[in-house]
């Protein structure tokens, strides 16, 4: 709907006013409802709409059709008539901005660091034994030392998987094979085996290529 006096759409949940004007109706907003009784439109309701009297349509008469009009002088000159003092509308109201949800900040993550595999044998028993000397376990082979002597320590890398390398500790009594997984974000050294003959143990892990210290920690 449109206010027949300024011509805005009416927004949602604006009323409109009914007034009668040359007979018929017509639609005012609320910020027009003083020009339209300026222009001698009449309020639905407060007279009769279909007064016949001069007066009654006098003023119902538009401001439009009064500043169109001429009056004409005695000596026969046109004369503008002279228009009426603008109303002054009072501006609608703007809109409250609305408030926008800002997004839920998403966690960091932290970066995965990627731990890469050695590619000759060298580095990788290197690698290993760099990472069991960081291990609990070097207190377990220090312990067995005190009691049956220094070990035989055989390191090479499985014939499984690239990534892993296998470290063998052996007396004459017993022995422990040891997996150090070089591809763990966390590198790992775990017990994979132990026994108490040697002769569970294949000759390549029998042969030395490494030694261990009292504390058990182990030297290529």
């Amino acid at each position: 709907m449109a206010c027949d006096v300024c011509g805005r759409t009416l927004l949602r949940g604006e009323r409109a006013e009914v007034y009668i004007a040359g007979g018929d109706r017509r639609s005012v907003c609320e910020l027009c409802t003083s020009r339209a009784l300026h222009e001698g439109w009449v309020r639905e309701g407060t007279v009769s709409a279909f007064d016949d009297s001069s007066t009654g349509t006098e003023r119902r008469r538009s401001l439009l059709s009064r500043w169109r009009g001429r009056r004409e002088s005695t000596n026969g000159e046109t004369i503008e008539p002279e228009l009426e003092e603008p109303v002054e509308v009072e501006p609608y109201p703007e809109p409250r901005p609305r408030r926008v949800r800002e997004p839920a900040p998403q966690p960091v993550r932290e970066p995965r660091h990627v731990r890469a595999v050695p590619t000759s044998t060298e580095q990788k028993v290197v690698s290993a034994i760099e990472l069991f000397n960081g291990s609990e376990h070097c207190k377990t082979v220090a312990g067995v030392a005190r009691s049956l002597g220094a070990p035989t320590v055989s390191v090479h890398p499985s014939g499984e998987r690239a990534s892993l390398v296998l470290v063998v500790v052996s007396w004459e009594l017993c022995w422990y094979r040891y997996e150090v997984d070089l591809s763990d974000d966390q590198p790992s050294v775990r017990v994979q085996g132990q026994g108490y003959e040697l002769d569970e143990l294949p000759p390549d892990e029998r042969e030395a290529n490494a030694v261990a210290d009292d504390h058990g920690r182990l030297t290529a």
